[in-house]
């Protein structure tokens, strides 16, 4: 199947794409500090940034991944905070995540209750979850994360700590089980463990690269003479002490993926292959 998002850059001219990379960075980071102080919108001289939706800087400042760390945090047990995350990444919905306790999870028939309250209790549109065969039988995303999660919590940690705290053999091992076309949901999941647990995922592991990031880490792979997404993420690392000194912690690989895809988002919008239209139109709320 052809990336969608393969041909988002051509013909666009970055004289430096380190420099844009990380130019990205700081504005969008000032974005978030002048928007988290209360001051009025707009927060920034940059259209793109006006009218445009991004994600944080920073993955753990985005409201989803605040939620997910409240909601699985102080859980010593291994198992069932696996179970917490491969649920959260599921559901991946903040109003939804906020109004749930962990040890619903040790319930089953809970959580099931519990969800049936709201009218979406997934982030279906902008996040979307296939089924898992698991042992030849199907289990939709509803029955994946209230029922499937807890009755094979033991197997998925055990899968995961004989990866050697990797983050692409834990997600390719998973989903060897899974058989899911798109194994993101399983990637995040396993990424968050290293949060919580840098003894079971190395917060430093490679990431496989998702198709969204593939065309602006291209970019930086070309310019910097790299021979693949790994050294490049890797090198991003070393030159952020040159482009962003200042910046309030130091990269990792998934950092470095994920924000490739929001700068390719950014500079689609440069390359007039993107739209401001439907979910990519940002509409400022009178309150944050």
């Amino acid at each position: 199947m052809k990336n969608p998002y393969s041909d988002s850059l051509n013909g666009l001219r970055l004289d430096n794409p380190v420099l844009a990379f990380f130019n990205f960075c700081i504005e969008r980071e000032k974005i978030r500090h002048l928007r988290e102080s209360g001051a009025p919108y707009p927060w920034t001289k940059d259209p793109i940034f006006k009218k445009g939706r991004f994600l944080n800087v920073f993955r753990e400042d985005d409201r989803v991944s605040k939620s997910i760390i409240s909601f699985a945090q102080d859980y010593d047990d291994l198992p069932t905070l696996i179970n917490a995350l491969f649920f959260s990444r599921w559901c991946n919905k903040q109003q939804v995540l906020d109004e749930l306790d962990i040890n619903m999870l040790l319930e089953p028939s809970l959580i099931v209750k519990k969800l049936k309250y709201f009218d979406q209790w997934s982030n279906v549109n902008a996040y979307p979850v296939e089924n898992i065969n698991w042992k030849n039988k199907n289990y939709s995303r509803f029955d994946a994360a209230t029922n499937l999660f807890p009755k094979i919590k033991n197997e998925i940690t055990e899968i995961i700590i004989n990866s050697e705290k990797d983050v692409i053999k834990a997600t390719n091992a998973i989903n060897v089980r899974f058989k899911m076309k798109n194994n993101f949901p399983i990637f995040m999941a396993i990424m968050d463990i290293a949060w919580f647990r840098p003894d079971v995922i190395d917060p430093k592991s490679d990431v496989p690269t998702g198709i969204g990031a593939v065309p602006f880490l291209d970019l930086l792979q070309e310019y910097l003479g790299l021979k693949n997404h790994h050294e490049t993420c890797k090198k991003m690392i070393q030159l952020q002490n040159e482009y962003w000194p200042e910046a309030k912690r130091k990269f990792q690989p998934i950092d470095i993926e994920y924000l490739s895809c929001e700068n390719r988002k950014y500079y689609s919008y440069v390359n007039d292959t993107k739209k401001f239209e439907g979910k990519n139109l940002f509409i400022p709320l009178e309150k944050v």
